[in-house]
């Protein structure tokens, strides 16, 4: 707890570029928790590197990502948004908790499945303990909660486990996460494959809309969108492509879905997927404008990374100095 307030953490990848999937699935979501919540939003870029990256891809890829956080609305003085590669608590803690992990944990862990899967010229220790990091990263500044989807629960849940298993051994040293139970974004899928959940890394351009696509762009890939054949505007499980664009006119409007059948009531699907287009569009102008008007001010930018790194670090090194101690390190002499 920190100011009487509990503790948030979050982060997103530094690869990649953001879809309007992160936006309404979480970036527009963390924009309301810095009220209640002493909030710590890093760019994650030490996870990025489980797969290869090009050095200078990655560097404009972090840069860009922690000024879409301060675009899209949040602060960066009541949120401490900072790299994760800039507080080494995080690699440190991680090395401690990978020796009070078991590897039947690991085993378990869908999501090293599916991504040794998609990379099997290059399955690596990382990707591999890519949990334990993550759980390093959340204990690391005593989380109380976590915002997470439904993909990220098993992360959770091991993070939970190695925290309590340490705390059996050796006291109170870890706050025990649990999931953020607040509002939750939509979970938006992708416009090609609306079974599966739209993705930064989704080799299909037409599949996600990103962040950063201008008017025509995004437009062009709302009419391109797979729907079905009867065109009925109606939010059903079995109309997936119809049903992704309810729940995305629905996020950015505020509009129920049944709200939104009835405004669309007796229209086609191309009047509704230009209506969509235009919506999200209009929506995310003002962040693009602010992202540009922001990568401009080096000065700034540059001054929110070394005031955020070394507020992020003195939090990082109250909880580091503490597990050192418990497991037995002797102190630094200063």
């Amino acid at each position: 707890m920190l100011d009487g307030k509990k503790m948030l953490f979050s982060g997103m990848q530094a690869t990649g570029t953001l879809t309007l999937g992160n936006y309404l699935g979480a970036l527009k979501n963390w924009l309301t928790m810095s009220e209640e919540y002493e909030c710590f939003y890093s760019v994650v870029d030490l996870h990025s590197i489980t797969v290869r990256q090009d050095p200078a891809e990655l560097r404009k890829r972090a840069r860009n990502l922690l000024t879409l956080y301060i675009a899209a609305g949040l602060d960066p003085v009541k949120n401490c948004i900072y790299y994760q590669s800039h507080v080494s608590g995080h690699a440190e803690l991680a090395w401690i908790l990978n020796c009070f992990t078991y590897v039947g944990e690991l085993n378990r862990m869908t999501q090293f499945k599916d991504k040794a899967a998609k990379h099997a010229d290059n399955i690596n220790a990382g990707l591999y303990t890519y949990p334990v990091l993550m759980a390093a990263d959340i204990l690391l500044f005593q989380a109380d909660v976590v915002p997470v989807g439904i993909d990220q629960m098993q992360h959770l849940e091991i993070t939970r486990d190695i925290a309590e298993r340490f705390n059996n051994i050796y006291g109170d040293v870890f706050t025990i996460p649990e999931a953020y139970l607040g509002k939750t974004g939509a979970k938006i899928m992708s416009l090609q494959e609306p079974t599966k959940k739209m993705s930064k890394s989704d080799e299909n351009p037409n599949a996600s809309i990103l962040l950063m696509d201008d008017t025509d762009t995004i437009i062009r890939k709302f009419k391109r969108a797979v729907t079905d054949s009867d065109n009925t505007i109606l939010y059903k499980d079995e109309k997936p492509g119809i049903k992704n664009l309810i729940d995305i006119y629905s996020s950015v409007t505020g509009k129920t879905p049944a709200e939104v059948e009835k405004e669309f009531d007796g229209k086609g699907y191309g009047d509704f997927k230009l209506a969509v287009g235009e919506t999200v569009a209009d929506m995310l102008k003002p962040v693009q404008d602010k992202f540009n008007e922001l990568s401009k001010d080096k000065e700034y930018i540059d001054g929110i990374i070394k005031a955020n790194a070394e507020k992020a670090s003195y939090v990082a090194n109250k909880t580091l100095r503490k597990v050192k101690k418990k497991v037995g390190f002797p102190e630094m002499i200063r």
